[in-house]
């Protein structure tokens, strides 16, 4: 019998001990979640600098055609080069299909695809992203961005 009440008093303190996490980690994703919202909305409004304040400064690794970007400011200098000036250029971006799991207190992966509606050519694409809490705030440390041109022939 005391087999049984040491397992069952074993079961309440695990399930005592991961309860507040999940709230934690809905609190955690949804910080996230708003982080992605404000790059969004950063990106349409053509503030690339406001878009990047949801990445790490300087420190963020993006890879992205096969490169990788050269921190913070060469991504910036990336997106100003490619995407800068008409709003055409720029395009409309529009993330979906989020998913992030947390990691640990200060480390969470997301993955999700985007759209990003251009005139002259559209993208859709993946994102892979590792979040971390830096100084109490999300931000991307790690990017990497699989993208592809919907009006592309689907390879046979």
């Amino acid at each position: 019998m005391t087999k049984w009440i040491r397992m069952l008093l074993a079961a309440l303190l695990l399930f005592g001990a991961t309860a507040p996490a999940r709230a934690d980690d809905a609190a955690e994703k949804a910080a996230i979640l708003k982080v992605v919202a404000d790059m969004e909305a950063a990106w349409n409004r053509s503030d690339f600098t406001g878009y990047m304040a949801g990445f790490w400064n300087p420190g963020v690794t993006f890879v992205s055609g096969g490169k990788i970007q050269d921190g913070w400011q060469g991504t910036l200098d990336h997106y100003v080069r490619d995407y800068g000036g008409s709003p055409g250029r720029r395009g409309t971006l529009h993330f979906y299909d989020i998913s992030i799991d947390i990691l640990a207190p200060d480390a969470a992966l997301l993955i999700s695809h985007y759209h990003l509606a251009r005139f002259e050519r559209s993208q859709e694409g993946i994102n892979t992203r590792l979040f971390r809490k830096i100084d109490g705030r999300w931000v991307i440390a790690m990017n990497h961005v699989s993208s592809y041109d919907p009006a592309a022939p689907a390879a046979k």
